[in-house]
């Protein structure tokens, strides 16, 4: 029922990755049931049909940048709503079976995005180890710990599971690397405002349109709407066509924001919402105010003063 807090989880599987890590930061995660999935779609399927009550998968990385699947999966099938996000730094470790010298290292098991994110420190460290890919971080650490490969890049979470021995930590080129995870449900009422939250939005523009795109961004530009980021997608139907996914600041309550979604209602051939609910900070920064004249309380007073003006009263 509309309201009642998450009690079934699944996510972007198998145990011991990224995903896992991140949804065990939520409480009602960590006492719920957490159940893998083993794909983005499958874990968002399981929401639709009613399997799991939200799930939780990753949206996009500071270093590798958005995740398409999850945006694909978005904007096909029946809406889902993003109730929170969660950010997570991305650490990674070389684990083994047991305590080995680098030099040794032949084979090393990794998630394609793993090595990828440690591509420099593996040539300057393991220079004559092979990297062989394996499905996820967590097949890299079984891999390792089972004695396949002489080692693997695997996440902390994945290490302590397994009972790895740690060769080197802190591996990763880039050691300010995030990832950014979205936890979604069936549509419901969002999180009330905290003064410092996200909306989330989804639109197509008519690609016969002049400068379509442009009328997007004055929507929100005019209202003081900050566009946190942008990201384009095709959708499918033809080529030239695409779904822009909007962050936007603010929430869908909050007047300004409301009027922002209205203007895009009709002016875009589509307009999916996403949700709005709280920014996670990794650490505690001043939220961007409203510039002068675009709170709620300035948007009461204009409304108020056109019902004077509409009503024959005074205007001043």
């Amino acid at each position: 029922m509309p309201g009642t807090p998450p009690t079934r989880f699944t996510y972007l599987g198998p145990e011991g990755t990224f995903t896992e890590a991140a949804l065990r930061t939520i409480s009602a995660a960590e006492h719920g049931l957490r159940t893998p999935a083993r794909s983005v779609p499958e874990a968002l399927e399981a929401v639709r049909c009613g399997e799991a009550d939200a799930a939780l998968v990753p949206l996009e990385n500071s270093v590798g940048g958005a995740v398409p699947v999850t945006l694909d999966e978005l904007v096909t099938g029946s809406p889902l709503m993003i109730t929170r996000e969660v950010l997570l730094p991305v650490e990674f470790l070389l684990g083994a079976d047991a305590l080995k010298p680098l030099a040794a290292l032949r084979t090393i098991a990794a998630h394609p995005q793993a090595s990828a994110q440690c591509r420099r420190w593996l040539q300057a460290n393991v220079p004559d180890a092979v990297v062989i890919d394996v499905l996820s971080n967590a097949a890299a650490a079984l891999s390792a710990a089972a004695g396949e490969y002489d080692a693997a890049l695997c996440a902390p979470i994945g290490v302590a599971r397994n009972r790895l021995t740690v060769l080197a930590e802190k591996v990763a080129d880039r050691s300010e690397a995030v990832t950014r995870f979205a936890l979604l449900t069936r549509p419901a009422p969002p999180p009330p405002p905290t003064g410092d939250d996200v909306t989330s939005l989804a639109v197509s523009i008519r690609h016969d349109q002049v400068g379509a795109l442009l009328a997007v961004l004055t929507e929100l530009a005019v209202r003081g709407v900050n566009l946190s980021r942008i990201e384009s997608r095709p959708t499918g139907e033809q080529l030239g066509t695409y779904f822009f996914f909007l962050d936007c600041t603010g929430h869908v309550a909050e007047a300004r924001v409301g009027e922002a979604l209205q203007g895009l209602r009709r002016i875009c051939a589509e307009v999916r919402f996403l949700g709005s609910y709280a920014r996670h900070r990794l650490q505690p920064e001043t939220p961007v105010r409203a510039p002068a004249g675009l709170s709620d309380a300035d948007f009461a007073d204009s409304a108020a003063w056109l019902s004077r003006v509409r009503a024959g009263e005074s205007a001043s």
